[in-house]
């Protein structure tokens, strides 16, 4: 049997034709190395089948080229829309994910974090760790010296370097064009008063009516889970008492199917123009997903987030971390998109 000879960077510099510590520069993509070498090298990487030894470059103080992403919660379609976008932004640049599961409630957080530095990563990315963990992480990650940014969908602690969605300015967007459509009498529909990124849509919500002068009530403010049937029989009854509403900002988009099914019932499907004055319609508004927002079929007006541009912040920002160390902690929000219901 035939032995396969391994293909080194000594291998990789003599058909290249220049020296061991040329190759190295090119591969880490430091020093000042001309189009034409650096061409050089890579042409002979390519034809000899060179495959580096990351953790090997790692020990050598080099960088791997490999970015490390723990995900809480891969089953939320927004982390896995942001890993896509993280991936393909690194990938043009010549980097790769090692991803790892941390679990939904973040119990395996640490111990995935040891495993990605025991891996010899460039920085790490934490998707949807809860509070409690932060600290923990980012303390150990500065033990090693390795960059670590963390990914929320709501608020996190201003002494860790975030990427996160303006759940505020969502909330704002979409309620102040309730209001320039002529709504005056809105009303909030779905989610927990546990979750943060309710507290900060309703935040945006209640600081857009008081800006514009409009009534805001408490009892205006119904809590339900993401249920279609339990939302159906919550408008129902809002509406019930207090049938001057004329238009109702739900939490998300399942909430939304179910506000919508609710009004029919009730005999005041949204709508537009003198038809909505006259027919006591209501109007309906709903934050989601990008890719999600495209899957209802009802005249709905979103305030849209995307995975997949937060994984395009995260790999920029984990980028600019990597090349300076000792940059101030940053706080970059993903701008949310408005899609007005015909």
């Amino acid at each position: 049997m035939s032995i396969v000879k391994k293909i080194t960077i000594n291998d990789v510099a003599l058909a290249a034709g220049v020296s061991v510590t040329t190759v190295s520069l090119v591969l880490s993509g430091k020093g000042r190395i001309s189009a034409q070498t650096g061409q050089r090298v890579h042409d002979a990487i390519e034809e000899l089948g060179f495959v580096r030894n990351r953790q090997a470059s790692a020990l050598r103080g080099g960088q791997t080229g490999v970015i490390g992403l723990i995900v809480c919660d891969l089953a939320q379609t927004f982390y896995a829309e942001a890993t896509s976008g993280l991936s393909e932004a690194l990938e043009s640049e010549g980097r790769m994910v090692f991803l790892l599961h941390g679990g939904r409630e973040g119990e395996h957080m640490l111990t995935r974090l040891n495993t990605l530095l025991t891996q010899g990563v460039d920085g790490v990315i934490v998707a949807g760790a809860p509070d409690e963990q932060g600290m923990a992480l980012r303390a150990r990650a500065k033990e090693v010296g390795v960059p670590l940014i963390f990914a929320s969908r709501a608020n996190y602690p201003d002494d860790q370097d975030t990427v996160r969605p303006d759940n505020m300015l969502a909330a704002q967007r979409v309620t102040e064009h309730l209001i320039q459509k002529g709504h005056q009498r809105i009303a909030w529909l779905g989610g927990e008063s546990s979750s943060l990124i309710r507290a900060e849509r309703v935040g945006g919500y209640c600081a857009t009516l008081l800006k514009f002068g409009l009534p805001f009530h408490s009892d205006w403010v119904v809590e339900c889970d993401a249920s279609q049937k339990q939302a159906a029989e919550a408008i129902q009854l809002l509406l019930s008492h207090n049938p001057t509403i004329d238009a109702v900002v739900c939490h998300n988009g399942p909430t939304a199917v179910g506000a919508w099914f609710g009004l029919m019932r009730a005999g005041r499907q949204t709508g537009s123009g003198m038809d909505r004055y006259f027919e006591q319609q209501v109007s309906l508004a709903a934050f989601a997903d990008a890719w999600e927002q495209g899957q209802y079929d009802i005249p709905v007006t979103w305030a849209t987030l995307s995975g997949k541009e937060m994984g395009y912040l995260l790999a920029e920002r984990i980028l600019q971390r990597i090349e300076e160390p000792e940059r101030a902690l940053h706080h970059v929000m993903l701008t949310p998109g408005l899609e007005v219901s015909p």
